[in-house]
């Protein structure tokens, strides 16, 4: 959905319960960043907001997310040098499917 901008989901229908892969190889990464962290919420109003560390690897930064809402997932990226990467102040949304 956002490869273009080097943000990767996995699996690609994702559900609550579940967890999901994020791989980010976007702006952030592509400037030399020595971390990235994964700004997490929910829903417009970002309820239920964390920050995840991100692993290096070759791909770019890796981390798991358990998926704890029904509600679309919005994820930022940022560095530690406080370096956004929001996807123009759009974030990065994907629906969310609940169980049947």
């Amino acid at each position: 959905m956002y490869y273009k901008n080097g943000v990767y989901i996995t699996p690609n229908v994702v559900v609550k319960g579940d967890d999901a892969s994020v791989t980010y190889k976007g702006i952030l990464s592509d400037s030399g960043a020595h971390s990235v962290y994964m700004h997490v919420g929910y829903g417009d109003n970002w309820e239920n907001t964390k920050d995840i560390k991100m692993q290096k690897t070759e791909e770019g930064f890796e981390a798991n997310l358990p998926i704890s809402d029904d509600k679309p997932l919005k994820l930022a990226f940022k560095d530690c040098a406080d370096n956004w990467d929001n996807n123009g102040g759009r974030n990065y949304t994907f629906e969310i499917q609940s169980r049947l």
